[in-house]
C-alpha cells in the first residue's frame, strides 16, 4: 500500500469564503490557546501537560466556548496533535521553542480521518464536500487516484486549496507510463541549468531566470511601498492600507515567480523521466551553498550567486526528477560530491585536479581529454553510478555513501540528534523534577 498527496484549487463561494475564514480563526485560537496552557502548567504548578489531557479536555472546552461546536471534533484533535508535534521537537532538540502563531501564519487545518468530509472526484476535478460548510467546487488533476484518507485545508496566497492524501494499491502504483530504459547523469549549475549526457549524446538547458526577469518590477514596487507607513509591533502601529494594498501588488508578482519555476521544473523532470530509468547526480546541500557570507569576504558576490541559484531552483529541481525516477520504477543515486568531486576528476582517465570556478573547459593534464567543464561533471557521475569510471576509490563499490559529507562523519563522533536531545533536556531539566524523582524511587 502506496500513499500520495494531491492536491486542488478550491473554489468556495462569498458565504462559504467566510465560513473557511471562521473556522480557519478558530483552530488558530485553539493551536494558541493550547500552547499556552502548556507552558502556563508548567511554569505555574511544574506540571506537564501531554497531548492525551488536553484531548480530554476538548468536551469540557467546547461546553464553554460554544463556537467550537461547529468544528469537527476530529480537526480540533488534529490542531492539538500539531502542538504536541512541535513540543516533542523542542524537547528532542529539533526546533526552537514553540511560538504562538498569528492568522498570518496558520495556514488551515486537517481532517485526520473519512468523517466530516467526503470527495466526488475520480482524480480530475470535482467537488468537496464539508460538514456545515457545503459542497465546494475543485479543479484539479491527479496522476493517479486511489482512495482517500486524509484531507487538509489550506489558506495560501489569497486562495484556497485541498491536500488530499489517497491510498493506492498494488495495481494502481504499477499502472504507470511507460518509460525508456536510458542512463543520464545530470550536473546542475547556474551558467546551465542542467547539464545532460549519456555519454554519447549531450544536452544543456539555460536557466529560465524568473526571478531575474521580474526583479525591476519587484524593486519598483517596493519602492513605493517604503513611502508608506509599515506596521511596527515595538512601537504597536499597524501597517496603512496603502502599504497593504503595495504588499500586495508585490505578493502577486513574487507568487508568480514561483508558480513559473515550478511548472518549468515539473515540465524538464517528467521529459527527463520519460526517456530515462536511471539518472545520477550530485548530492547538493542547498542550504550551505547559498549560506551567507561574512563582512569583508566579496559578500555583494556570493549574494549575487545565492540569487541565481535559488532561481534555478536546483533543490526543487533535483526533489523532482528524484519522486519521479521512482514512482516510475526507476534509480536513482545521489553521488557523493565530497569524495567523488566531479567538476575536478577526468572521465576518460580519473585523474583530479582542482579548477577555479573560472574556467568553464575541462582540460586533463594527465591524458590531454577535452570537454566542456559541466557535461565532465555529469559525466563523471553516470560513470560512477554505473561503477565504470577509472581510477581507485571512485567506483559504486569501493566508496561509502554514507560517510561522503563531514556533516556524516560530525555525528558519528558526537553522537546521533536523539542523543543530543537527551543530553540537553538533562542539562536544562528543573529542580522541582529532580527532587520529585528523587523521593518517589525512595
Amino acid at each position: 500500500m502506496r500513499t500520495r498527496r494531491v492536491t486542488f484549487r478550491l473554489y468556495p463561494n462569498r458565504k462559504q469564503e467566510q465560513i473557511l475564514r471562521y473556522h480557519r480563526k478558530l483552530h488558530q485560537d485553539l493551536y494558541n490557546a493550547a500552547v499556552c496552557n502548556r507552558f502556563t502548567q508548567y511554569q505555574k504548578f511544574n506540571h506537564r501537560v501531554d497531548y492525551f489531557e488536553q484531548q480530554n479536555s476538548l468536551p469540557a472546552f467546547k461546553e464553554v466556548w460554544v463556537e467550537y461546536k461547529e468544528c469537527n471534533c476530529m480537526t480540533l484533535q488534529a490542531t492539538l496533535k500539531r502542538v504536541d508535534y512541535a513540543f516533542n521537537r523542542w524537547f528532542k532538540g529539533l526546533a526552537k521553542r514553540p511560538k504562538y502563531k498569528s492568522i498570518r501564519h496558520y495556514s488551515g487545518w486537517t481532517y485526520p480521518s473519512k468523517t466530516g468530509w467526503k470527495v466526488h472526484t475520480t482524480g480530475d476535478n470535482g467537488y468537496l464536500d464539508l460538514a456545515k460548510i457545503g459542497s465546494i467546487q475543485m479543479r484539479g488533476k491527479a496522476r493517479s487516484w486511489g482512495t482517500p484518507t486524509t484531507c487538509t485545508l489550506v489558506y495560501r496566497n489569497g486562495k484556497w486549496y485541498a491536500s488530499i492524501t489517497v491510498n493506492l494499491t498494488e495495481l494502481q502504483a504499477a499502472s504507470k507510463e511507460p518509460t525508456d530504459f536510458g542512463s543520464v547523469g545530470i550536473d546542475l549549475g547556474c551558467k546551465s541549468a542542467l547539464a545532460i549526457t549519456d555519454g554519447k549524446n549531450h544536452s544543456f538547458m539555460r536557466p529560465p531566470k524568473f526571478l531575474r526577469k521580474a526583479e525591476a518590477k519587484i524593486k519598483h514596487l517596493s519602492k513605493g511601498k517604503r513611502r508608506k507607513t509599515a506596521p511596527n509591533r515595538k512601537k504597536k502601529q499597524k501597517g496603512s492600507r496603502r502599504w497593504k494594498k503595495n504588499q500586495a501588488k508585490i505578493s502577486k508578482v513574487t507568487r508568480k515567480v514561483a508558480n513559473q519555476r515550478q511548472n518549468w521544473v515539473h515540465q524538464v523532470a517528467t521529459d527527463i523521466v520519460r526517456c530515462n530509468s536511471f539518472v545520477a547526480t550530485e548530492k547538493l546541500e542547498v542550504s550551505k551553498m547559498t549560506r551567507q557570507a561574512k563582512k569583508g569576504k566579496r559578500k555583494k558576490q556570493k549574494a549575487g550567486l545565492n540569487k541565481s541559484i535559488l532561481d534555478v531552483g536546483m533543490g526543487m529541481l533535483r526533489s523532482a526528477i528524484e519522486y519521479k525516477v521512482k514512482d516510475a520504477g526507476g534509480v536513482f543515486i545521489e553521488v557523493p560530491t565530497r569524495q567523488v568531486k566531479p567538476s575536478q576528476t577526468c572521465p576518460n582517465c580519473g585523474n583530479q585536479q582542482k579548477k577555479t570556478l573560472d574556467e568553464r573547459v575541462h582540460h586533463c593534464h594527465k591524458c590531454g581529454f577535452t570537454m566542456d567543464r559541466d557535461l565532465a561533471a555529469a559525466l563523471v557521475m553516470l560513470l560512477w553510478a554505473l561503477g565504470i569510471l577509472p581510477g581507485l576509490g571512485t567506483s559504486l563499490v569501493d566508496a561509502d555513501v554514507s560517510s561522503s559529507t563531514s556533516e556524516t562523519r560530525q555525528r558519528k563522533q558526537t553522537g546521533s540528534m536523539k542523543q543530543l536531545g537527551q543530553a540537553k533536556r538533562q542539562k536544562h531539566k528543573p529542580i522541582g523534577l529532580v527532587v520529585e524523582t528523587q523521593t518517589s524511587t525512595k
